[in-house]
């Protein structure tokens, strides 16, 4: 989803309501970003805390591509990295992810390997259908074992758009809730859905009902799953106990036009870093503790639920590792705003910075001239001059700076040889300096892919008559356009 996407960020149809009431009764955070502009390094980094450098989920095979986790891909979230449900799981709270993981499919990188107690979703995009010969359709687990394939056990109607897989997720959301509540025990929900991300779906009660076409109809679905959720929470008792988020694992694709969502004012969307990449619309709520209709212009980052989470639940943050995440708890609460740096990587590359109101973009590209050609566009009807190049261009040296406050679209220069560059860049050299002084590249986990590693069999596919025969073991290199 993008920032623009909801009534109380500024989406003129607003048809978002239940969020809206959300934000209403909680913070809105403005200025809150995803720790990469594509789906899985920003999950890694949003679990371990860690920018997507650190913990492993880039590529090196060619500079400053975007990788993520087909289900070919050989690499996964390492074992070697601290998951929050891990923490809290050692903390005494139950933990369940509802939807996509994203982070491995091989069972060594499943969720409950890695903290959770309970999962309902699948490990990839609900992309398909596929033959089951030369690529398999992608499973559905429930717990340790998968229990049907999308487009064959969980229907998804790429002409109609209809599927509901939604009512599915929201119904697995608030019989967890329910169980947790019986039992008096502490819980974390994380309510992964994914009908905004094509192919864009919606169930039949919601089709057709938006002014924004399918997309709006799978937003307008999902804000109901938040309304239910936040009503079974008040109707439990737990409100007053429990801190709820909504964010955003990158921007709106803009490349997928009418199907992937609006960025508001912002430059671009998903793949790229520029702020329709990588600024979310976020709220947080907590009926009692952070006051109703706030707005905090803390910068914030996916990676800061890690920190923040651990800390309210009265664990330690790991120090064995540089975590990149803060604690909010002042921001939320006291809405105090700490000044710390966000860092945009694309890939390998640290590609901009944001310090206070201003962005530093140290190289810059959106997509290759050749795959512009063929009619993918990351920033259609956007054309910045130096700006949105489609040629990967090296600003290292004389970076290009705006200010985010004045300008939050990206359009214009503060040019070098003004007193106002002169007195910010150095400022934000130094941030730069300091960073990859101290920074230590995690092995990169989307290097190799190789067809054998597919959902050919997963665990609990003779049950249900549905393992597949995999193919030779054949590693390669991946290829990355982005």
């Amino acid at each position: 989803m993008g920032w623009g996407d909801l009534g109380v960020y500024g989406e003129p149809s607003k048809e978002t309501p239940n969020l809206d009431w959300m934000a209403s009764q909680g913070m809105l955070l403005p200025d809150f970003y995803s720790a990469n502009p594509l789906c899985s390094p920003s999950r890694a980094a949003l679990m371990s805390g860690r920018l997507p450098i650190r913990n492993g989920f880039y590529t090196t095979n060619d500079h400053a591509r975007n990788a993520y986790t087909p289900q070919k891909i050989v690499g996964g979230i390492p074992d070697s990295e601290i998951l929050l449900p891990e923490v809290l799981q050692n903390l005494g709270y139950r933990s369940k992810i509802i939807g996509k993981w994203h982070l491995g499919q091989q069972a060594q990188y499943l969720p409950l390997v890695h903290g959770f107690d309970e999962w309902f979703g699948a490990p990839n995009c609900h992309f398909g259908p596929y033959d089951d010969k030369s690529q398999p359709n992608i499973p559905v687990y429930n717990g340790t074992v998968m229990v049907g394939r999308y487009y064959e056990d969980f229907l998804i109607d790429k002409k109609t758009g209809e599927s509901n897989l939604t009512q599915i997720y929201i119904k697995e959301a608030l019989n967890f809730l329910e169980l947790q509540a019986n039992k008096q025990q502490p819980f974390f929900l994380y309510w992964a859905v994914d009908a905004t991300h094509e192919p864009v779906y919606a169930s039949k009660m919601f089709l057709g009902t938006s002014q924004r076409g399918l997309y709006g109809d799978a937003v307008r679905e999902l804000d109901s799953g938040v309304g239910q959720i936040l009503q079974k929470v008040k109707e439990l008792g737990l409100a007053n106990d429990t801190l709820v988020i909504f964010s955003s694992d990158n921007g709106g694709a803009t490349y997928a036009k009418e199907m992937g969502g609006s960025n508001g004012p912002f430059l671009c969307g998903k793949e790229t870093t520029y702020e329709g990449g990588m600024r979310e619309p976020t709220i947080a709520y907590w009926p009692g503790r952070i006051p109703p209709g706030v707005v905090s212009h803390q910068l914030g980052s996916l990676m800061d639920l890690f920190t923040t989470f651990i800390t309210l639940a009265g664990g330690k943050v790991p120090t064995d590792r540089v975590i990149d995440g803060i604690d909010l708890s002042p921001s939320l609460f006291k809405q105090a705003v700490n000044d710390r740096p966000i860092f945009y990587y694309r890939g390998d590359e640290m590609m901009a910075v944001r310090w206070q109101m201003y962005k530093a973009h140290f190289w810059t590209w959106t997509n290759s001239q050749k795959e512009f050609e063929h009619g993918t566009d990351f920033c259609p009807g956007q054309v910045i001059d130096g700006v949105t190049t489609h040629e990967q261009m090296n600003h290292t040296t004389d970076p290009l700076l705006f200010h985010l406050g004045r300008d939050p679209g990206e359009k214009y220069m503060i040019r070098s040889n003004t007193e106002e560059y002169r007195q910010v860049m150095p400022k934000i050299m130094k941030i730069v300096a300091d960073h990859k002084e101290n920074l230590q590249p995690g092995e990169p986990q989307l290097n190799l892919c190789d067809e054998s590693v597919m959902n050919w069999a997963p665990p609990g596919c003779d049950k249900i008559n549905k393992c597949l025969q995999p193919p030779k073991s054949n590693p390669y290199n991946c290829t990355w356009v982005h």
